[in-house]
């Protein structure tokens, strides 16, 4: 058994649903700091994050990932137990294989593997590990930037384990994401009988036009790396229950997925002035998920490019599609971010897996890259 499948299996055997890390993280710096890596606990609220570094010197590469794992939901409808890894034909399943406990397990033995070979390698090697990715993100990576921005710790280059391969290993990496802002809309009525419509005012019936102009705005045309921005309606609410009754509010749920052709404050402020055109009393609350980033070229794309190219024989496809990952958090820093990881065909579904061929190949690039990087 290679040491990336072991590492692999034992991550996949800790029930890390988020925000509980179940002691991946521990795990992690016992393989690292015999290597001579400092290991930093900067848990916040509920969620543990751990900073793994070696070197001071610059330039700083930053592997990134989150040891949570998103619930298994129903276990009778696994083929296993889904914290119980199990290898059948040629693959390995568990809650987490592909996100992205087989990226950590590919990025933390090649690393491992690095620094036997490359003792005084150039710059600096980190490893940032968070729990809570898969929850809303407020206590996880958002924070451990924010202590390292204080303390003048920059990142120059931060490879993110996210799932990014789509047929094959290495076929795709993410060199950016769209932003994510999400809305909540309540729209303020006067609650009365449906028999005397003229005493209330329904607003279903008044936000209908507007609801048809925001969902046919034409925010923008998008660009070479990311398609137009997009709003999508996610629920609507409103009414008692009963058949008799005009509801008095109508709750509404919206959420856009924009390129670098926007900003958030732009999206808000045209996002009032459809509201507005329509004349209804209204409340709007915003919360930013996330900004859009993009790393078009540079070492680490280059450095990516030449690893692929070398283990696989196939050059990479750049893309931005997807939803948002923790190198949003990063990304504001000015460093340099990307996403490299397994095939995303089995996330977050049941019988989730990676092909165990797939699992050597990532840390055969992950390596590449370090060399690429960090070697003369």
């Amino acid at each position: 058994m290679s040491e990336t499948l072991e590492l692999l299996k034992t991550l996949i055997s800790r029930p890390s649903v988020t925000p509980d890390d179940a002691g991946c993280q521990e795990l992690l710096a016992d393989w690292l700091t015999p290597l001579g890596f400092t290991a930093e606990r900067l848990d916040f609220a509920d969620t543990q994050n751990i900073w793994l570094r070696r070197g001071q010197s610059k330039p700083l590469l930053v592997f990134l990932g989150h040891t949570d794992v998103v619930p298994p939901g129903s276990l009778a409808a696994w083929d296993s137990p889904p914290f119980e890894p199990t290898i059948k034909d040629g693959k390995l399943y568990g809650r987490g294989a592909a996100d992205m406990k087989g990226s950590i397990a590919a990025f933390v033995t090649a690393v491992g593997q690095f620094v036997k070979q490359h003792p005084d390698h150039l710059g600096s090697i980190a490893v940032m590990m968070t729990s809570d990715e898969e929850g809303i993100a407020t206590h996880g990576v958002v924070k451990v930037v924010e202590v390292l921005e204080a303390r003048g710790e920059k990142i120059d280059w931060c490879l993110v384990g996210e799932p990014s391969s789509d047929k094959t290993i290495g076929d795709v990496i993410r060199v950016g994401r769209r932003g994510s802002l999400c809305a909540r809309l309540t729209v303020i009525g006067i609650q009365g009988h449906v028999a005397y419509p003229e005493l209330a005012e329904n607003p279903i019936h008044t936000f209908a036009p507007a609801l048809k102009a925001l969902t046919e705005e034409v925010w923008d045309q998008g660009n070479a790396f990311f398609p137009p921005t997009r709003l999508q309606v996610s629920n609507i609410n409103g009414g008692t229950g009963a058949e008799n009754i005009i509801p008095g509010e109508l709750d509404v749920q919206f959420n856009l997925r924009f390129c670098t052709e926007l900003d958030a404050a732009t999206i808000r402020q045209r996002t009032h002035a459809i509201l507005d055109r329509f004349g209804f009393n209204y409340r709007l609350d915003w919360r930013l998920s996330g900004q859009p980033f993009l790393t078009a070229s540079g070492e680490l794309v280059a450095a990516t490019h030449a690893a692929i190219k070398a283990v696989t024989g196939s050059e990479p496809k750049d893309d931005t599609g997807g939803g948002t990952s923790d190198g949003r958090f990063i990304a504001p820093t000015g460093a340099q971010v990307i996403e490299l990881g397994p095939l995303n065909a089995s996330i977050h579904k049941v019988n989730e897996n990676i092909d165990l061929q797939d699992l050597e190949t990532l840390s055969a690039i992950y390596g590449q890259i370090l060399r690429n990087l960090l070697t003369n």
